[in-house]
């Protein structure tokens, strides 16, 4: 076994690379929105919405109680089955013309990428070395190339072809678990003293406030981005954008938020967990404002500066979340890339609502404005020494 201290670099790029194929599958039903609206003349905000919250409930919310059980024994194969399963099942979306039985294909498929991140998270975590926050943000950087891949690949797929061609999306998925099968590193790699559940307790008591607030900071986060995700496509819609024109400004939004986790999880290591977040997520809602309010090249410049801002504290929150509870970090990835984010992204039912109700345009008006209240609630945040500090120390 390779000493802990070691950074494994091929196999942290090849679980880097299956969390782009991972959450390229997270961010593919809203790709099909735009064209239920034209299909479906009775498809609302509100039904966009609970689409997004069926996935996101079992992707996000069922995350701790895997996480629990990965503590105790790695599991993995999780890692090449989630992803499979994910691919099959929301490669059937497109084939299914009742509503509830999509929404029944979301909530099913999301448990596959329930049991991909806790597991591959700490996968990372163990292979990382000293260097945790930077090579979860690669990690994490390359989950947000996917989310960008998606309008970007999806929209065209099912402009030229149809919604019947969600058939051949089942292949990359296909590909990324025979490459998890092979290469991912086996449970020998990972394995560490198995936490009790009285200990567990313990720990989850000795950090309630710190985890409360990192917890509340990504909930609130992932109402946003998770809302953005379902709103902007249908919003660019209602003001006769194309699809192919709509998808471009959602990719320049998360590729930007692609390299926007890449400079967070350094700056957080240089300045500090604690100030890299709130610094970044006061300085979102502004940039949003001033892409919604601007045109042009300069409207486009604004996305792409608030989609880094408002990832940049995205991998930062998961590394803060393990540091307050270091024993047990497959539950803190658990909490916060999946109960945290389960918390946002059942709200975006109520922010679908205020879309019907009160227009598209109000909608995004709430959205953008909660990044600054994520950067509030951040200030509550226990305050540690900049790794860099301690690595010196």
């Amino acid at each position: 076994m390779q000493s802990r201290t070691q950074i494994q670099y091929a196999k942290i790029g090849v679980l880097s690379l299956a969390h782009m194929f991972n959450d390229l599958y997270s961010n593919y039903l809203p790709q099909l929105f735009p064209f239920l609206v034209v299909l479906s003349p009775g498809f609302t905000a509100t039904r966009a919405t609970i689409l997004v919250s069926a996935f996101t409930f079992t992707s996000s919310m069922v995350q701790p109680l895997f996480g629990y059980f990965l503590d105790r024994k790695g599991k993995r194969w999780l890692v090449h089955v989630g992803t499979l399963w994910m691919a099959v099942l929301l490669s059937l979306t497109g084939w299914v013309d009742n509503y509830w039985l999509m929404v029944f294909l979301a909530a099913l498929a999301g448990l596959g990428t329930a049991a991909f991140h806790p597991q591959a998270s700490t996968m990372v975590n163990v292979l990382s070395g000293d260097y945790k926050a930077v090579m979860l943000s690669f990690f994490v950087a390359f989950g947000n190339v996917g989310f960008a891949l998606g309008p970007l690949l999806l929209v065209p797929l099912f402009e030229a072809y149809g919604l019947r061609a969600t058939a051949v999306t089942v292949i990359p998925g296909f590909l990324v678990a025979v490459l998890l099968y092979f290469f991912a590193p086996g449970n020998t790699e990972l394995s560490g003293p198995v936490p009790e559940f009285s200990a567990v307790i313990q720990s989850l008591k000795s950090s309630t406030r710190e985890l409360a607030a990192i917890i509340g900071v990504i909930a609130i986060r992932s109402l946003s981005y998770s809302g953005m995700l379902a709103i902007l496509p249908l919003y660019f819609k209602s003001q006769n954008l194309s699809n192919i024109a709509a998808s471009h400004l959602l990719t320049i939004m998360l590729f930007a938020g692609a390299v926007g986790g890449l400079l967070g999880g350094f700056l957080s290591d240089y300045y500090g967990r604690k100030q890299l977040i709130v610094g970044s997520l006061l300085l979102s809602s502004p940039l949003f404002f001033a892409f919604f309010y601007t045109q042009g090249a300069l409207s486009m410049i604004f996305l792409a500066l608030a989609g880094a801002t408002l990832l940049s504290s995205f991998s930062v929150t998961v590394v803060a979340a393990q540091e307050a509870i270091p024993d047990n970090k497959a539950l803190a990835a658990g909490l916060t890339m999946g109960f945290a984010g389960g918390i946002g992204g059942l709200a975006v039912i109520l922010i679908g609502r205020i879309g019907d109700r009160w227009g598209l345009a109000a909608a995004i008006f709430v959205l953008f404005l909660l990044p600054l209240a994520a950067g509030l609630v951040a200030l509550l945040m226990k305050g540690r020494p900049a790794a860099r500090l301690q690595r010196q120390g």
